[in-house]
């Protein structure tokens, strides 16, 4: 049985544009919850910034993140829910290209991902458990797209927005997003005007042109 709710547009375009330039690590110094500690960018540099379509399978079967890529529109982000299923892999090379096509910000999975290096070719963000070589089948059993699903002990609702980069994945809720994305950006812009009085920005850009 499936159960395939709308999709829900949480993440304003002000709140997208405002999250472009804020890192998760900042957002950290704010608060401890919504960060789904455990994730690992699949490739680095990294970045992404989206709204939530979630979808919760049933460890063996993915049929519904295809449902659920019928809905995604341009700069959605999929959160994927395995159910506790730690070792196989429900995200590959064709359901990459399939997101591409519907222009997708990226994918977050409680899970493992396959074919890493097409992906990495591709440049698709993706934040996952791990790697894996056993996958998950399409055997239509059930599952569920847009409805409120845990990643790493946090609960993600549909519309929520979701933000990764080098270091991490934060997720939160629209009604919050705004206040965190604005102490965060003048926490950044704080820093920025520190390392050039200090001059720590001609010693990064040293090391940056050395290497």
């Amino acid at each position: 049985m499936f159960t395939v709710k709308p999709r829900v547009q949480g993440a304003t375009e002000e709140v997208l544009a405002l999250y472009q330039t804020v890192s998760p690590s900042t957002i950290g110094h704010f608060t401890d919850f919504g960060f789904l500690n455990g994730l690992q960018p699949l490739f680095r540099p990294i970045r992404l910034v989206g709204n939530a379509v979630t979808v919760r399978i049933p460890h063996i079967d993915a049929t519904a993140i295809r449902h659920a890529l019928e809905l995604v529109e341009p700069g959605d982000v999929l959160v994927i829910d395995m159910s506790g299923d730690e070792k196989r892999a429900c995200w590959g090379e064709f359901l990459t290209y399939a997101a591409l096509t519907k222009k997708a910000a990226g994918a977050i999975i409680a899970g493992c991902v396959t074919d890493v290096r097409p992906i990495m070719e591709l440049g698709f963000p993706v934040f996952s458990l791990g790697v894996s070589a056993l996958t998950t089948r399409t055997l239509g059993l059930e599952g569920e797209v847009n409805t409120t699903v845990s990643v790493c002990g946090v609960s993600i609702h549909p519309g929520d927005l979701i933000v990764g980069d080098d270091d991490g994945v934060f997720v939160v809720s629209p009604a919050l997003a705004k206040e965190y994305g604005e102490r965060a950006l003048e926490k950044q812009q704080k820093e920025a005007e520190m390392r050039r009085e200090r001059g720590y920005d001609q010693l990064l850009a040293s090391r940056v042109t050395k290497a």
